[in-house]
């Protein structure tokens, strides 16, 4: 093992609870529940807000309108910019920078999202390399971000384990030849998609390289 390749939203930072009450919140305004099934497509997917647009409109009965969408992107914003690391975080990226492991980030949301939280965040510099949906057009679950991530690290598969929260991240880490650990972020409602993954834990705070170097 000589690199980890981690997610950004709901690993790291739950940024995918900022997602899901905004949209809770949108639809609530015009009386109506985001459901599970709608959170469960949407989730770990860069085009999410897509799906839950479509749906709200078909229960209001047209078109989400330009300024309702920009709310609900500016609530997004406002709540994730009050999330803190994830717990283990900050523990698990030291004892791989001591252990001389390569770090890289790979992200299906844009570079400014990215960037901007692990740089408010204060480990942007932890890592050498962050690969995000700017870099590819084709976004989780299919593999080539991580393909992307691989090649710039100069890195086999079989050289790195992924980090991933959600079902469409653990498919694209598996669809490139990696090992996947999966941790739930807690409001995926996505467990038995995540039974693909090598490992399932309930934090990374629960991360033990060793045994992951030898499986």
């Amino acid at each position: 093992m000589k690199a980890l390749f981690l997610d950004f939203d709901g690993l790291l930072c739950d940024t995918e609870s900022a997602a899901r009450r905004s949209w809770t919140e949108l639809y609530a305004q015009f009386g109506h529940e985001l459901s599970t099934d709608v959170w469960a497509a949407m989730a770990g997917r860069s085009n999410g807000h897509e799906t839950a647009a479509a749906d709200l409109a078909g229960r209001v009965g047209r078109p989400l309108t330009a300024a309702e969408l920009s709310w609900r992107f500016t609530r997004k914003r406002m709540l994730a910019e009050s999330e803190p690391l994830r717990p283990g975080v900050a523990e698990l990226l030291g004892i791989a920078r001591d252990r001389g492991l390569r770090l890289a980030v790979v992200s299906s949301s844009d570079a400014v999202w990215v960037v901007g939280h692990l740089a408010r965040l204060g480990v942007l510099d932890h890592f050498d390399v962050v690969v995000t949906g700017d870099d590819e057009p084709r976004h989780k679950p299919a593999p080539d971000l991580y393909l992307h991530a691989l090649a710039a690290t100069g890195l086999a598969a079989a050289d790195v384990v992924a980090f991933e929260d959600s079902p469409s991240g653990v498919a694209a880490a598996i669809a490139a030849g990696l090992r996947c650990v999966a941790v739930p972020n807690g409001t995926a409602d996505l467990l038995d998609g995540l039974r693909h993954a090598t490992l399932v834990l309930p934090t990374l705070a629960e991360v033990d390289l060793d045994a992951l170097a030898q499986s």
